[in-house]
């Protein structure tokens, strides 16, 4: 029997405009936009083919969150949880250390680019619920927990709300997300009250960063990081901390001469960030990869530089650039 039209115009009117939200929840309990863009899919093929037999017990967006949630679950129970470098191992100090050798069996945590989770207003909403740190710190809880705090405590749905989506007890609900707090404190600051600069400052910290790196200048990054600041590089395990091993790192390995990188704004994770481009020869700039900036007062706290070209289109860029564009070179001002 074919399906009537009128109800698919009346399911795309009441659920479309909460893709962007969903979309975040699945990142959050994955971890990687690919497999939370896929999930987000299945969750809305699942909701047409039942939304014949939906009563209105519950509002369209809790029914959604559940349909979504569940959907997670199940695909978090074949897959392995995805860390970042600082969650597998001690940082190092000293610059002129061996690089680890990327483990091809490591599924890494990926950034979110900011257009993927709705408008500005909605991510400064969120802000806590989105930053790296917090996604970061997330996959370290068993799965339920994981759900249970995002949908407690960064979406703020009941108690009872969150046993009905999860087929789960009021009291099972309250003793998961007490554990699931207890490991986010034990895991250390998340960054949730971070006090970043104002838009001038940053504006300036930003343009002084994307000058020193593209002109190869290791030097005049020293005055923008503080002395505390960390450096970490997926698919490499080996991380850095302190200045003078971030940039002795950066110097001797990265920053090796002026016009051998190309910066073009995003953001990500309601962070600043940028776009990778390697000079490849004959006027061509290959995607490298995205660098997320952790600010904390006038300063850049911890550079995250996923090294995967995979990830430069889902910023809304191009693979290859012929040339270098004529662009301001400042998050926000484009792609992001």
């Amino acid at each position: 029997m074919p399906r009537d039209t009128d109800l698919d115009t009346d399911f795309a009117a009441a659920t479309e405009r909460f893709r962007p939200e969903l979309r975040a929840h699945c990142y959050r309990l994955l971890g990687s936009i690919h497999d939370a863009e896929d999930l987000v899919q299945e969750t809305y093929l699942r909701a047409w083919r039942g939304y014949d037999r939906f009563e209105g017990r519950s509002s369209v967006r809790r029914w959604l969150y559940a349909i979504a949630t569940r959907a997670c679950l199940s695909a978090l129970e074949a897959r392995t949880r995805r860390p970042l470098p600082s969650g597998l191992g001690a940082p190092r100090d000293d610059h002129r250390v061996a690089l680890a050798a990327p483990d091809p069996e490591v599924l890494w945590l990926q950034p979110i680019p900011d257009r993927h989770i709705g408008d500005p207003a909605a991510i400064v909403a969120a802000h806590t619920g989105i930053r790296l740190a917090f996604i970061a710190a997330l996959q370290y809880l068993p799965a339920r927990q994981r759900a249970v705090l995002t949908l407690r405590d960064v979406l703020e749905f009941r108690t009872a709300e969150v046993a009905e989506m999860l087929d789960m007890t009021g009291a099972a609900v309250d003793s998961a997300l007490r554990r699931a707090r207890g490991a986010m404190a034990a895991a250390g600051p998340v960054e949730e009250d971070l006090a970043e600069p104002d838009a001038d400052i940053q504006r300036n910290l930003l343009d002084g960063y994307v000058d020193a790196f593209t002109r190869a200048d290791a030097d005049a990054l020293v005055n923008l990081l503080r002395a505390d600041v960390e450096l970490e590089m997926p698919p490499v395990a080996t991380w850095f901390t302190g200045r003078r091993a971030v940039v002795g790192f950066l110097s001797s390995r990265v920053l090796r001469h002026g016009s051998q990188w190309l910066m073009l704004p995003a953001r990500a994770n309601g962070q600043p960030a940028f776009v990778e481009y390697m000079y490849a020869g004959d006027g061509r700039y290959e995607a490298h990869g995205v660098q997320v900036l952790t600010l904390i007062g006038a300063r850049i706290a911890r550079i995250t530089a996923f090294n995967d070209p995979s990830l430069v289109e889902a910023f809304g860029y191009a693979p290859v650039l012929a040339h270098k564009p004529r662009i301001d070179p400042r998050p926000g001002t484009d792609g992001g």
